[in-house]
């Protein structure tokens, strides 16, 4: 009720933010709605980092710790090239990479606008190898660049229409605020049914992501495999990187159409 509450109060919000509410998103090539200018999400996105490694210390000098920043670095690398090469390489503005392992049994990874990666401990036995660790890193920073974070508190405001602007919530009600931008960015997981990742997003994220990863040198196929390893996670309650997303073979399908295209990436590395 809390979360409700809050959407309330935050709806409306391009008017105080001067943002526009719907443009052509220069990533995807569609329509999106976003009523949060990227300055804001990315000076909460800095503050909510910062307090969640506060509380969540980072793992540092293990083998699994190295493999996270090694294949963030690359992937980071290679998203600079793809934009570069498209002349969009503005769409990475006020992105400082970090990459961070923290200890927690959650199967779960996720990416804050501004390039804030921290992959949970907890899916390193599916990820199972390096390629593997690049499909769900891939595809996490594919949500952020793609600004689906921004897309869905937006029509979570539209949907709850009626109050303040953000800037009164984030004044007013700082906690709830924090809640709303973890759930939105994927930082918390016991929260359901708020502001769920579309099966658009996740089409978008998956084929940005094979892309992304294929370009730093990781074969595409890989993520066949890594799905169907999260698939057989499942079981009555899904983990959360599963929870919204679209059914595992529909999944696995798509994913098998778009492999051609990733491995065009690939063969040029």
């Amino acid at each position: 009720m809390k979360s409700l509450s809050l959407l309330r109060t935050l709806a409306l919000a391009a008017v105080a933010l001067s943002a526009p509410a719907c443009y052509r998103n220069p990533v995807t090539g569609r329509s999106s709605l976003n009523l949060v200018d990227e300055g804001t999400l990315n000076n909460m996105s800095q503050q909510q980092y910062t307090s969640f490694m506060a509380t969540n210390k980072p793992v540092n000098g293990t083998g699994d710790a190295t493999q996270v920043k090694r294949v963030g670095e690359k992937l980071a690398a290679a998203i600079n090239r793809y934009f570069a090469s498209k002349g969009q390489s503005s769409v990475l503005n006020g992105y400082k990479w970090e990459f961070n392992l923290v200890n927690s049994k959650e199967a779960n990874a996720w990416c804050m606008p501004g390039g804030k990666v921290v992959v949970y401990s907890g899916i390193l036995p599916v990820t199972k190898t390096e390629a593997g660790l690049a499909v769900v890193m891939g595809h996490e920073i594919a949500h952020a660049i793609a600004r689906h974070g921004n897309e869905r508190m937006s029509q979570g405001l539209v949907q709850q229409a009626g109050g303040a602007a953000l800037s009164v919530a984030l004044a007013n009600k700082p906690a709830e605020t924090q809640q709303l931008f973890n759930t939105a960015y994927g930082v918390t997981s016991n929260v359901v049914g708020i502001l769920p990742y579309s099966r658009k997003h996740e089409s978008e994220a998956d084929e940005m992501g094979l892309i992304f990863m294929a370009m730093a040198g990781y074969d595409p196929n890989e993520a066949v495999a890594f799905w169907q390893r999260m698939a057989a996670l499942g079981g009555s309650k899904p983990p959360e990187l599963l929870s919204t997303h679209p059914g595992d073979q529909t999944r696995i399908d798509q994913i098998k159409k778009l492999i051609p295209k990733a491995m065009q990436y690939y063969t040029k590395n």
